[in-house]
């Protein structure tokens, strides 16, 4: 898959602190790209960058094939739509008079913003005021107006958040339709479950650094589960497992690959543990990213 963003050594320092450190990013064309990691780990400062809105310290931006610079971004621009931190929007106008705003400054035209506003399903509230929609009718007028210049790449910081599990469940299928008629979406989210359920290449910071990017089974082969033996004598088995805590029906082990739970049995085995079964537990996207930062918090 061609990539429509990538970015060698991106780094951004503000004084002392290095907000983002040497970032190699690529996001592939016509995919979901799940941008993931704790408070403070870079992703907004990252998204800035890519849309022009500050100045890398360091490193290089291609979008569509282009390097990023002063003198392509007004060219380049126009392809990329978005939306940073909180929608867009004034409460005191409807929401046409809203789109109407971008028409202007974008020199649109009509039938570009009644395609934005039918893709988002505000069409019949678009004469009501912004300042009655839901949130989740902010976030879809917020992501019309990135949607209405008909571009090839979405940039979205958290365009989930707040809304109630409707709102989230819409927004998801729109970025997941959207991505299938080959708009390229970059999302980050604090839900890393909306994250699982709609991305298909995942990039995850720490730190400043990028920590893992690929795909969703590319990451959880980095991450090993823990392991569940049932065994009715779970002191028998503490004894003979080392590093592990008991639980309801036996014991539970972490960081044990094949080899080391081939061997952990074997010693039970031999020294005549009865084991009934022999498990991993299963793990969500959030297990693998809480393991792969270290703790370091929530998104």
């Amino acid at each position: 898959m061609s990539a429509v963003i990538t970015t060698h050594g991106l780094t951004k320092i503000f004084r002392h602190h290095t907000a983002v450190d040497s970032l190699d990013l690529v996001v592939p064309h016509g995919q979901v790209y799940g941008f993931l990691g704790p408070n403070g780990s870079g992703k907004s400062t990252t998204m800035k960058m890519l849309l022009g809105l500050t100045q890398p310290t360091s490193g290089s931006i291609t979008l569509f094939g282009e390097p990023l610079t002063r003198a392509s971004r007004m060219r380049l621009l126009p392809s990329i739509g978005s939306m940073i931190e909180a929608p867009p929007g004034y409460a005191h106008l409807t929401g046409r008079e809203n789109m109407r705003i971008v028409q202007d400054m974008l020199d649109l035209t009509t039938a570009q913003i009644d395609h934005a506003l039918a893709t988002v399903r505000l069409t019949e509230q678009q004469h009501k005021l912004v300042r009655h929609y839901s949130l989740g009718m902010k976030q879809r007028l917020g992501i019309a107006m990135a949607l209405a210049r008909d571009p090839s790449l979405l940039i979205l910081d958290e365009p989930t958040n707040g809304l109630d599990p409707a709102g989230i469940e819409e927004v998801r299928g729109l970025l997941i339709r959207l991505a299938g008629e080959g708009i390229t979406v970059m999302v980050s989210s604090h839900l890393l479950d909306e994250i699982d359920k709609m991305a298909s290449v995942l990039g995850i910071l720490a730190g400043g650094r990028m920590i893992f990017q690929g795909s969703r089974d590319d990451l959880f082969a980095q991450s090993v589960p823990d392991l569940v033996i049932e065994t009715p004598d779970p002191a028998a088995a503490l004894a003979q497992a080392g590093h592990a805590t008991p639980v309801a029906g036996g014991v539970r082990l972490s960081g044990l690959d094949k080899e080391k739970t081939a061997a952990v049995v074997q010693r039970m085995a031999v020294a005549g543990v009865p084991i009934y079964q022999v498990r991993r537990v299963q793990q969500s996207l959030e297990d693998v990213f809480m393991d792969l930062t270290g703790r370091g918090g929530l998104l």
